[in-house]
């Protein structure tokens, strides 16, 4: 009886089921963002390798920065062959099948807002988890969403679209890793999970939906403070 009263006020799952739930929500974000960096292989035309090279760094990159900024040994994708497995699965998925033509549709959306939430959430547990506190957590959170899509778009000779020109994107990845934070600070770490995954992908949605974006330096000026004479 006790033992199930602890079970479930450290947050309804024990902290090795949530290491597993963060694996598989890594593994998730891989996949979706290896079939990503597919479509746009296709759009590029390039060739199989091609294909393979940004799907793999569109999968992987996100992680592998995370991992190596943490510095608690060798980046999981180098350690554990599914991750590796997985994006090259997705990348050949999006290679045998063209799936470009399904990228405007609502199920393509929700697939990268998910992507993208999952990635923010298994990022900010995983730097939690290596003892670390809040900020990095926030940081290496947003830096596991978005760093395999920047590394991408540099690849492909685009502005990142992290940096701007598109509804929002790495604000959503900062607002889901403070939510897994602060969860996980309450003894709650499931709720953040469930919260932060189900929370981003319907902002994504709205953002995309609604065109919700950052203002750039066109659309602010500051108000001048000059003193001017009557």
């Amino acid at each position: 009886m006790g033992g199930g009263r602890c079970w479930y006020v450290s947050g309804w799952l024990s902290p090795e089921k949530v290491a597993e739930v963060t694996r598989a929500l890594d593994l998730s974000g891989v996949f979706t963002n290896g079939v990503l960096g597919g479509v746009l292989a296709r759009d590029r035309d390039l060739d199989l390798f091609g294909f393979l090279v940004i799907g793999v760094v569109s999968g992987l990159g996100g992680g592998v920065i995370r991992d190596t900024l943490l510095q608690h040994g060798t980046p999981v994708a180098l350690t554990d062959y599914t991750y590796i497995a997985t994006a090259t699965a997705a990348t050949l998925l999006a290679f045998v099948f063209d799936l470009s033509r399904h990228t405007s549709g609502l199920a393509f959306t929700l697939l990268d807002g998910a992507a993208l939430s999952v990635w923010a959430v298994a990022g900010a547990q995983k730097t939690l988890a290596a003892g670390l506190g809040w900020l990095p957590a926030v940081l290496l959170g947003t830096i596991t969403a978005v760093g395999g899509g920047v590394v991408r778009d540099l690849l492909l000779g685009r502005i990142p679209r992290v940096f701007g020109g598109s509804p929002l994107y790495a604000t959503i990845a900062a607002l889901v890793s403070v939510v897994m934070v602060v969860c996980s600070g309450l003894g709650v770490p499931t709720l953040g999970i469930l919260v932060g995954v189900g929370g981003g992908t319907l902002l994504r949605l709205a953002a995309l939906t609604w065109g919700w974006m950052l203002p750039n330096g066109r659309d602010w000026r500051p108000r001048s403070t000059r003193h001017r004479d009557p």
